[in-house]
């Protein structure tokens, strides 16, 4: 028998290509690695132009580099927003998930809580027959 599947395994099936990319590029944006990288690539772009003898192709104030600021950060922002929104289906997911369980949790409970009160009366019943029983042998 095949093992019931996760909600987070069925929510991964439900991902598109375009998903996939969009949850990597903001993985990838959202961490460390990338700040110091592209701190590097700015400090060196600078670097470069402020003490380039021959050539600066970015002289200050670096107006290529604030266009290459803008246009990364006008297809980031669509791109996190993406990913922020199949997080919300992911969370939504699996809350529904939790739910389900609480509700089969709950119903297992209360019928667990029926048997022990069933037998509880029938131990009960059986002592009281029991006592009964000793009273009338006493009796005799």
């Amino acid at each position: 028998m095949k093992a019931q599947k996760t909600w987070h395994e069925k929510h991964h099936q439900t991902l598109s290509f375009g998903g996939r990319v969009a949850d990597a590029v903001a993985k990838g944006m959202g961490s460390w690695k990338f700040i110091i990288l592209q701190t590097i690539l700015v400090v060196l772009w600078m670097g470069l132009n402020v003490i380039g003898f021959m050539y600066h192709w970015d002289v200050y104030p670096f107006i290529l580099l604030n266009l290459l600021f803008s246009t990364q950060a006008a297809y980031a922002a669509p791109i996190i927003m993406m990913s922020q929104n199949r997080q919300n289906e992911r969370d939504r997911m699996h809350a529904e998930e939790d739910y389900q369980t609480n509700i089969d949790a709950k119903l297992e409970i209360e019928a667990l809580s029926l048997k022990l009160k069933s037998l509880e009366v029938e131990k009960l019943d059986k002592i009281i027959e029991l006592l009964q029983e000793q009273k009338s042998n006493l009796s005799k």
